[in-house]
């Protein structure tokens, strides 16, 4: 259950759920730091990224982004694209 965000009597919205599985979100932030070794478009991807969201922040955008990319791979049966998983 959602705790509620609660002050003066008012409430707004809710908070504290957890979201996702903790050793996935882990093993693709492990992918994405190998991943980085190789390409440098991805590399150039991240400056990016880090540039608007901080360092910790760029590497879990790309993680989620890679955690969708092999959702989506499996579900389609489909092999892993690097020009498709940078494109915006």
């Amino acid at each position: 259950m959602k705790c509620a965000h609660t002050s003066g009597g008012k409430r707004s919205g809710t908070g504290g759920a957890k979201i996702g599985n903790a050793h996935l979100r882990w093993a693709f932030g492990e992918a994405v730091l190998l991943m980085l070794r190789e390409s440098e478009d991805l590399k150039k991807r991240r400056q990016r990224l880090e540039r608007k969201h901080g360092k910790g922040k760029s590497l879990a955008i790309l993680a989620h982004k890679l955690g969708r990319t092999v959702y989506f791979m499996l579900k389609r049966k489909r092999v892993f694209q690097m020009d498709r998983f940078l494109a915006d």
